[in-house]
């Protein structure tokens, strides 16, 4: 039987201090060693002769050291070691950049390969430190070579070596994780050959079914694992029926203002949800400004008038005192009893709402995470409304329904999330969309400038709050970290308060500070006493400030084009024209396309696909905070095609065995359980 869990200190050449090395990139285990894949190979196999060589090239020789290695300082920092070489067409010059030890390493008329870039002018032909090895070696060449994700001290040489002997001491024996109908379903690699293939391929199709069955079955158990807790919801007890006369078209009509098609239709979705016997489990998610709030508000005031209590979770104290100011404006004249429960409000008040809630005197609840304390009960809970659920996990979501017997639950976000993701990370969960801005929001302006419009930048903002408007700066750091260079926040607002905007009123805000001392600030903010508020982004989410109309973002190269529109879209909340500044420094291709999408289209479904395209799917979406694990080899991007197939699979599989206790199903449980483990109970 394999130890997966063996402590990759006692694989073969590792030892201690090589162990502290791995532990550095999350190799602890064997299991750790075999998944950690690589991020690309390079074709070491196919020897040219130097007469074939191509300038630009990564290419492979065999050829005879012809002189030894003769070292020359360049200068005080640089030192070249210069070989020549000659095979059977022609001479190369091979050129180390500070390698003194490669020295004594090469021996006169004696046969080696060499792996490197290519440089070719007219008859001369030169190689920039190339990997180098015996003729008749082939562990760094002669095959297609796995290249890994490094940090620290470890060289590529190192963790192939380790990793290979991890591999090797599995003797074929890994245990398969797939049932056999499956593999042969679908034509899969069994689970050893998946593992050798991907790390060593014998070619790059041998690569790519490897690559296949990996990405097939993580896709698999993420899906399993989102059907099953799914499934748990449904299977444990029936939900609420809510009342068919507690009519949504009662308020709908009262309010003043029009709803948008797309605000009507997802109301259709939740007002039939509401209306089963089973739970309602349903994610809503809707641009900046699309008006979740009041989708809400209107599910509320159906759970009420059904009998119910209703309750509503913000991530900050702020988001929720801005909830209850929306709820109560317009369900007081209903007779809805509304309270909001944060960790700033006194203990005498806070045990008076508890009091409330417990009798049923409270109706609808608004806080943050202090709804979650136990001390926190409802009479009758009927509709759990979770705001900004990327905030908050799949654990913490259960919590909160717990507190009522079976309660619908409707999660909201205003990060617009791929379709195809949303089906990953919520899979739990079914799908309402807003896709449509209220009429009277207008388009927020956005330019993307360098370093040289500084100036041009600083009057923009002066004329605007000369205008009586308010300006938002977002700085990606709180402290000035001499690796990268960003200004933090306390930096910037130095200069700005004693330098170049010292006749306005400028207070910054981080999430180091206190939260009574950032709801203070915000507050003032809100109340239009600070002109110019410099911010990291904890004001990414729901903050309303009309009339904030600048936005300036310092190093916008540095956040992912999903957050970037998520902190555009708190200017243009009011009726004048905004603007969004994204200062910007670097001149890669990559930089300039994002910045190109973010000003080209406020559209936050078509900038969440691009950032998904651009940056992939681990580090588009921060999905630790799910409870869910990050994915080793699955690209959301790259394998829709896989993912579409393991949908249908994974719902195939649940449909006809819910718990997956079927002996066919057995590996598909264990594996299900390995790779969440305590995160999602299965």
């Amino acid at each position: 039987m394999i130890e997966l869990n063996k402590d990759i200190k006692y694989i073969k050449g590792v030892g201690p201090a090589r162990a502290e090395l791995l532990n550095k990139v999350g190799i602890y285990t064997l299991e750790d060693a075999i998944t950690y894949f690589p991020r690309g190979h390079e074709d070491r196999g196919n020897v040219k002769s130097i007469a074939e060589l191509v300038d630009g090239e990564e290419a492979l020789i065999s050829a005879y050291a012809v002189t030894r290695i003769n070292e020359f300082k360049a200068n005080a920092r640089l030192t070249l070691c210069k070989l020549t070489v000659r095979d059977e067409t022609g001479s190369c010059q091979i050129t180390w950049y500070n390698q003194k030890y490669l020295k004594n390493s090469i021996k006169l008329n004696q046969r080696y390969k060499f792996y490197g870039k290519v440089s070719k002018k007219g008859s001369r032909v030169e190689m920039q430190s190339p990997v180098f090895e015996d003729a008749d070696s082939t562990k760094n060449t002669g095959r297609i070579v796995p290249i890994y994700p490094l940090t620290y001290s470890l060289t590529q040489n190192t963790i192939r070596n380790v990793i290979e002997s991890a591999i090797n001491s599995l003797n074929g024996e890994l245990p398969e994780t797939l049932p056999q109908y499956l593999i042969d379903r679908y034509h899969l690699l069994g689970n050893n050959e998946a593992i050798r293939q991907i790390h060593f391929p014998d070619s790059f199709e041998m690569f790519n079914k490897a690559r296949t069955r990996l990405v097939f079955e993580e896709l698999l158990a993420m899906q399993l694992a989102l059907l099953s807790l799914k499934n748990k919801y449904e299977i444990n007890k029936p939900g609420i029926q809510f009342d068919k006369n507690a009519k949504m078209s009662d308020i709908i009509d009262k309010l003043p203002f029009k709803l948008t098609n797309a605000q009507l239709r997802v109301l259709e979705e939740i007002d039939r949800d509401m209306e089963k016997s089973k739970p309602m489990n349903r994610l809503l998610q809707g641009d900046v400004g699309s008006g979740k709030t009041i989708v809400a508000l209107i599910s509320a005031y159906k759970a009420v008038k059904s009998g119910y209590q209703a309750t509503i979770m913000a991530p900050t104290a702020i988001l929720a005192t801005q909830h209850m100011e929306t709820f109560t404006q317009i369900l007081q004249d209903m007779g809805i009893k509304c309270e909001l429960l944060v960790s700033g409000i006194t203990k005498k008040r806070k045990n008076e709402i508890l009091e409330k809630l417990a009798s049923g005197e409270i109706d609808i609840l608004i806080g943050t995470h202090a709804i979650l304390e136990e001390n926190v009960v409802f009479k009758n809970l009927g509709l759990v409304i979770t705001d900004e659920q990327h905030r908050f996990g799949v654990r913490q979501r259960s919590v909160i329904a717990e507190k009522g017997n079976n309660p619908d639950v409707l999660v909201m976000t205003a990060t617009p999330i791929p379709r195809t993701l949303a089906l990953i990370l919520y899979g739990d969960l079914d799908i309402s969309i807003i896709d449509e801005l209220p009429p009277n929001r207008k388009k927020i302006e956005t330019y993307a400038v360098g370093k040289q419009m500084e100036a041009r930048v600083n009057a923009f903002i002066a004329k605007n709050i000369d205008e009586g408007r308010q300006c938002y700066i977002v700085c990606p750091l709180v402290e000035e970290n001499e690796e990268i260079n960003a200004k933090s926040v306390m930096e910037l607002a130095d200069e700005y308060k004693n330098k170049i905007f010292s006749k306005y009123k400028v207070e910054y805000l981080h999430g180091k500070m206190k939260a009574k001392e950032k709801d203070e600030i915000m507050e003032k903010f809100k109340n239009g006493e600070i002109d110019i508020l410099i911010s990291t982004t904890v004001i990414e989410v729901g903050v309303n400030v009309p009339n904030a109309s600048v936005m300036v973002i310092q190093n916008a190269e540095r956040f992912g084009l999903a957050q970037l529109h998520q902190l555009r879209g708190r200017v243009g909340r009011g009726e004048y024209q905004s603007y969004c500044i994204l200062k910007y420094q670097g001149n890669s291709e990559i930089v300039k396309e994002r910045m190109k999408v973010i000003s080209s289209t406020n559209d936050g479904f078509v900038i969440s696909e691009k950032d998904l395209e651009l940056r992939g799917s681990g580090e588009f979406f921060g999905t630790k905070q799910h409870g869910i694990p990050e994915f080793k080899i699955a690209n959301l991007f790259e394998d829709i095609g896989i993912l579409k197939t393991v949908q249908s699979i994974a719902l195939e599989i649940i449909n006809k065995d819910k718990t997956l206790e079927h002996e066919e199903n057995r590996e598909l449980k264990r594996m299900v359980e390995n790779k969440f483990k305590n995160r999602i109970e299965i």
